[in-house]
């Protein structure tokens, strides 16, 4: 049996609705199930899921395709680890399968970044390394989790891995633009190196850590390059999405020695920013690992206002946000170190939430004998209590506001409950705004658009329709279209059946066939259709020819000078308006 039909093997014994409906909450609506689409912002649900065709589409984005698609471009991960992931839903082993690689054109990067990963761990397993295991051992990173995490050392040399990778064939300026050397010198030199990662878990960077006492950058970060953008990347993240997800819960931290640390005390769900700022690429992946997020920065006052204003940026995407709170100057790795690792786990499993944090946070800094600073702290926890949907929890805080400042119960509810009634005012204000739509190249959607496409659609689900393509009764007006039609005729004479989701695997990485098939999906028609429907559309591209033919020959009769010529184009013409009477 080939690749592909080994592959559709898989994808028969998959139901994308059970498969995506575990990355997405899908809604029944009619026949179709509709959900937030993952791969733009999205605020109502956009995307449609078929489980009678097994593919899904957003009607915004474009997005569509079979499961390996979608499960490809939510995961981040290539074609064949996408293909591994459904066939472990699946149960089904897929070894042998070999699928062809898209050309990358970085792919060189990810070698040269390899090449030099390998050659920091050798350093690390040297006789130079003993200061720095030394130190790490101090910090208690033992052996074990220098091998685990793949940490590396960098030499005192100046030139050592320069010299290495051009000994290797690689160029100065590539050495340069990637970050790992700076003219014909090492970036990293005595460093502690700690490998960075893109998504799907390649090497794309270091951070390398200082070690000897001396007064430089304690650490120094690779600068961005065409594959390492450190907003757009998040730490662990390729180790912590499973976790994440069984857990349904993602856990935020600083940096990477944080989630290390955190890793060994048996949270495995963390990822890091590489920073204190989170961006909104950031927030959307973390938001895609799961709804429920914790964060915990550092427990110093920019710590505070990352949780802060990082967990504003996640409730917009409509995330569940808590807060662990460390004492003031931890930071998650001096926490574990100092107070143990049940200690930390209490703490992250009893995660305040961001509401209850803020109100903490407004009260650190106001001074209790004036009255002034006190009215504003406690109209500043009201317009935050106004945002808690639970009653009970809303009545606590009154309560103790009251009991706390001797102000009136009703005082504070007459309040909030002016808060609530402005805040639901602004919430239908922007909900009157209309969202972003996404701009599609303007195509002419007329009946021949119709026709062609309807056309396309039924040859992939009614034999009929591709037998009266083989017979020549079918002619596509434009070039790409005829070759769609050409790869469904061939497919459909080698493997004998055919289904919209089984020729997505087909096309595989034919962006542009995709797009044409996508066109034809969009129409969202039936299965079943009538052969008399056929035979129209096949008459109206029949017109749709002879219409183009009359005006290439009224055209070429303008720009003819010779009579007898003219006359001839002219009885062409006559031709044709008779032929369609």
């Amino acid at each position: 049996m080939d690749n592909i039909n080994t592959m559709n093997e898989i994808r028969r014994k998959v139901d994308i609705v059970d498969v995506i409906s575990r990355y997405v909450p899908l809604r029944q609506k009619g026949k179709n199930f509709f959900g937030v689409c993952p791969f733009h912002d999205d605020t109502n649900p956009s995307m449609s899921v078929s489980r009678e065709k097994q593919i899904y589409r957003c009607f915004s984005c474009g997005a569509s395709g079979n499961v390996f698609n979608f499960v490809m471009d939510y995961e981040h991960v290539s074609y064949y680890e996408a293909l591994q992931i459904v066939a472990e839903k699946a149960g089904i082993e897929i070894q042998g399968i070999h699928i062809s690689k898209k050309d990358h054109k970085n792919e060189k990067f990810y070698e040269l970044y390899e090449l030099a990963h390998k050659y920091y761990r050798n350093n690390m397993s040297s006789s130079y390394a003993k200061k720095a295991k030394e130190y790490l051992a101090s910090r208690k990173i033992t052996e074990e989790m220098i091998k685990k995490y793949k940490i590396g050392l960098s030499l005192e040399r100046i030139d050592h891995l320069t010299k290495l990778l051009l000994s290797k064939g690689y160029d100065l300026t590539t050495l340069n633009d990637l970050g790992l050397t700076s003219f014909d010198k090492d970036v990293y030199m005595n460093r502690i190196i700690f490998p960075l990662y893109d998504l799907e878990g390649r090497v794309v960077g270091f951070s390398g850590r200082r070690y000897d006492g001396k007064k430089e950058n304690k650490y120094v970060n690779t600068k961005g390059t065409p594959i390492f953008q450190k907003g757009n990347l998040l730490y662990n993240y390729h180790e912590a999405r499973e976790f994440a997800r069984s857990k349904n819960q993602i856990i935020v931290m600083e940096g990477f020695m944080a989630v290390i640390r955190s890793n060994e005390a048996g949270i495995k769900n963390a990822v890091g920013l590489m920073g204190t700022a989170m961006t909104k690429e950031q927030a959307k992946l973390i938001r895609r690992l799961s709804e429920n997020v914790v964060v915990c920065f550092d427990g110093d006052e920019p710590g505070r206002k990352a949780c802060l204003d990082n967990g504003l940026e996640l409730e917009k995407l409509g995330c569940q946000v808590s807060v662990v709170q460390l004492e003031d100057g931890l930071d998650p790795d001096d926490y574990i170190l100092k107070f143990g690792e049940e200690s930390f786990q209490n703490l992250v499993k009893n995660a305040i939430t961001l509401s209850d944090y803020r109100i903490k946070v407004l009260k650190k800094n106001i001074d209790l004998s004036s009255d002034l600073e006190k009215t504003e702290y406690i109209q500043s926890v009201l317009a935050e209590t106004s945002k808690i949907e639970d009653e009970i929890h809303q009545e606590f805080i009154l309560k103790k506001l009251a009991n706390e400042f001797n102000i009136s119960y009703n005082t504070l509810e007459k309040r909030l409950l002016s808060l609530m009634k402005e805040r639901e005012q602004e919430e239908k204000k922007q909900n009157s705004i209309k969202p972003m739509v996404f701009e599609k190249p303007k195509i002419k959607k007329d009946k021949y658009y119709l026709a062609t496409y309807a056309l396309l659609y039924y040859m992939l689900v009614d034999k009929r329709c591709f037998r009266y393509y083989e017979e020549g009764k079918i002619n596509f007006p434009q070039e790409e279209e005829r070759f769609l039609a050409s790869e469904i005729s061939y497919y459909y004479q080698k493997y004998g059946i055919i289904t919209p989701a089984d020729f997505y695997t087909y096309l595989e990485n034919n962006e542009k066939l995709k797009t044409v098939l996508n066109r034809a999906l969009e129409l969202d028609l039936d299965q079943k259709v009538e052969e008399k429907e056929i035979l129209d559309y096949i008459n109206t591209l029949k017109e749709y020819q002879k219409n183009q033919e009359k005006k290439r020959l009224e055209k070429m009769m303008k720009e003819e000078n010779d009579v007898m010529k003219q006359a001839e184009l002219a009885l062409k013409i006559a031709h044709l308006k008779e032929s369609e009477n």
